[in-house]
C-alpha cells in the first residue's frame, strides 16, 4: 500500500522544526534520532511501516497547541497517535510528518458522580477510566477488546465500541464534550458536562473523524451505575448460519442483551487453548450476556434459551459463578492475541444488518475457499459489527496482496447487503480506496469540504480516510 514520499527538503525542514519544538517542549518529549523514531513507524496494522520525521510527547493541551502551531507555520504534517492500537493504519506516519503522541496525557481532571461524568486527558486508557470510578460503583461503558491498552483519544477518533455496545452504545453515545486543538494551534471547547448542547452537532462530527479535524486532548465522558448483576450463557452450534439465525431471532424477539458475541471454529479453538475458558467443541459459539436483578436475569435468559433451543444447539450452558463468567469473557477478549499465536492475520471491521448474518457468513466461507486463505470470525453479533480474521503468511510472496484482495471483497460484501465499511476500527489506510464503493463522488466531496473548514492545508493525519490520489490532490491544491 503506497504511502507519500518525503519532499527533497525534508532534512532541512526537520532541523527547522526540531529547533522550534525544543523551545516549547522538554528535551525528552522530542524524539528525533532515527533509531528511536522507528518505534513509531507503524500501529497495530504492522504490515505497513514508515518511520516519521519526528515524534513528540506533549503533556498538556498548551503543549499540544504549541506543537501544532509550529507545524502549521512550517507546513509540516502531523499524525495524532493514542496508544498505537489502530488495526486500520490510522496512526501510520508519513516520512515527512511529526507523530504527536498523547501517551503522557493520562490524568483524571474531574469526577462528578451526581451528574455522572468524568473528565480525563485523552491519553488515559479505556479500562483505567472505569478503574477511576469503580470504587463508587460506576463504570465507563465502551469496552473494545484492546481496552487494557487503547487510549480514549483513539476511541474518539475511531468511534470505538466493544462487546457491550449492543446495550450501551459506542463512544459517540458516551461522549459529552471535548477540548480540541486545531491545526493552527487554537483551542476549542465542544459540548460539555451535559446531555446535549444547542447549535450544530460538532461533537458528532469530531467523534469518528480519525484525527482529520483536530487533536482531542481532553474528554468529558458519561459514566454509569454498575448493574446489580450480569450473567452470560454459552451456546454452541454445528453451523455458522444457524448461529447467525439464532442471533437474528434473539434481536427480533425484543429482548436486549447487554452483549451477543460470535466465534467460529478457528477462533473457538485458539481462544480455548489460550484462556482455557471451557468453550465447547463446535462450529459456532455465541456468548449472550444479560444484566439486572436476579429476577430480571432469570427472565431474560429463560426467553433467550427458549429461542436457542429452536435451533438445536449442541451445548447450552449458563455461567454458574462470577469466576466462570470472567473466564468466558477472558477467552473472548483474548481472541485477537490468541489468533496471533497461530499465524499472521489481518483483522477486518465491517458492519451488516443483523438479518444478513447467515448470508454473509456463508459468502465469507465461499470466498475463503476461492482465495485459499483460512478466515476466523469473531464479532459483535448483536449489532452486526463483524471482525473476520484472515490468516496469511507474511513471509510468502503474494500472500499479503491476496489477503488484501480477500479483505476488500468481504468489506464490499458488507456494503452490498446494506452495511458499511467500518464499525469501530475506522478507515485509516486500510479502507481508504474502498470509500468510493460506499460513497458517491458527491458524498466524498461533502466530507472533504468539512475537512477543508477544520484543516485548510490538509496537514492533519495525511494519506488516511480518503482515496490517496484525491487527498494528495487536495493537499497540493491547498499549498
Amino acid at each position: 500500500m503506497e504511502m507519500p514520499q518525503p519532499n527533497p527538503d525534508v532534512l532541512a525542514r526537520k532541523q527547522a522544526v526540531l529547533t522550534r519544538l525544543l523551545q516549547v517542549l522538554p528535551e525528552d518529549a522530542v524524539i528525533h534520532d532515527p533509531s528511536e523514531t522507528r518505534a513509531y513507524e507503524c500501529d497495530a496494522l504492522t504490515a505497513y511501516r514508515c518511520p516519521p520525521m519526528l515524534a513528540v510527547l506533549p503533556s498538556s493541551t498548551q503543549e499540544v497547541s504549541d506543537v501544532l502551531r509550529i507545524c502549521h507555520d512550517e507546513g509540516v504534517p502531523v499524525v495524532p497517535r493514542g496508544s498505537g492500537t489502530s488495526l486500520a493504519g490510522g496512526a501510520l506516519p508519513t516520512a515527512d510528518c511529526v507523530i504527536l503522541g498523547v501517551a503522557r496525557m493520562n490524568d483524571v481532571l474531574e469526577t462528578d458522580y451526581d451528574n455522572r461524568f468524568i473528565r480525563v486527558q485523552t491519553g488515559r486508557t479505556n479500562l483505567s477510566v472505569t478503574g477511576a470510578v469503580e470504587e463508587e460503583d460506576f463504570f465507563y461503558a465502551p469496552d473494545p477488546s484492546s481496552q487494557l491498552a487503547c487510549a480514549i483519544a483513539g476511541n474518539i477518533a475511531m468511534n470505538s465500541g466493544g462487546a457491550h455496545c449492543l446495550k450501551y452504545g459506542v463512544t459517540t453515545n458516551n461522549l459529552l464534550g471535548v477540548t480540541m486543538v486545531m491545526m493552527d494551534g487554537s483551542v476549542v471547547e465542544i459540548g460539555g458536562a451535559h446531555l446535549d448542547s444547542g447549535g450544530l452537532d460538532l461533537l458528532g462530527v469530531i467523534c469518528g473523524s480519525e484525527g482529520q479535524l483536530g487533536v482531542v486532548t481532553e474528554a468529558t465522558l458519561r459514566i454509569l451505575r454498575k448493574p446489580e448483576g450480569a450473567r452470560p450463557v454459552l451456546m454452541g452450534f454445528d453451523d455458522n448460519e444457524v448461529a447467525g439465525q439464532c442471533v437474528s431471532d434473539i434481536i427480533k424477539s425484543g429482548i436486549l442483551p447487554v452483549a451477543i458475541e460470535f466465534m467460529d471454529t478457528l477462533c473457538i479453538k485458539a481462544c480455548e487453548n489460550f484462556a482455557h475458558a471451557g468453550y465447547p467443541d463446535c462450529h459456532a459459539l455465541l456468548i449472550v450476556e444479560v444484566e439486572g436483578s436476579d429476577a430480571e436475569i432469570d427472565y431474560q435468559l429463560s426467553k433467550i434459551v427458549e429461542i436457542a433451543k429452536r435451533h438445536n444447539p449442541v451445548e447450552l450452558r449458563e455461567s454458574q459463578s462470577a469466576e466462570e463468567s470472567a473466564k468466558i469473557w477472558l477467552g473472548r477478549k483474548s481472541a485477537f492475541g490468541a489468533m496471533g499465536q497461530m499465524n499472521d492475520y489481518m483483522c477486518l471491521d465491517g458492519t451488516i444488518p443483523v438479518s444478513a448474518l447467515p448470508q454473509v457468513l456463508r459468502c465469507i466461507g465461499e470466498l475463503s475457499e476461492d482465495y485459499g486463505l483460512p478466515v476466523g470470525n469473531v464479532f459483535h453479533a448483536g449489532d452486526g459489527n463483524m471482525h473476520p480474521l484472515i490468516l496469511f503468511d507474511a513471509n510468502k510472496p503474494g500472500d499479503l496482496e491476496k489477503c488484501e484482495a480477500f479483505g476488500a471483497d468481504i468489506l464490499k460484501l458488507c456494503v452490498d447487503v446494506g452495511g458499511c465499511l467500518t464499525g469501530e476500527h475506522g478507515v485509516g489506510i486500510e479502507k481508504r480506496d474502498l470509500m468510493s464503493h460506499q460513497y458517491s463522488a458527491a458524498d466524498l466531496e461533502a466530507q472533504m469540504a468539512v475537512k477543508d473548514v477544520f484543516d485548510p492545508q490538509w496537514l492533519l493525519n495525511p494519506a488516511k480516510v480518503f482515496p490517496l490520489d484525491v487527498s494528495q490532490a487536495r493537499r497540493m491544491a491547498a499549498e
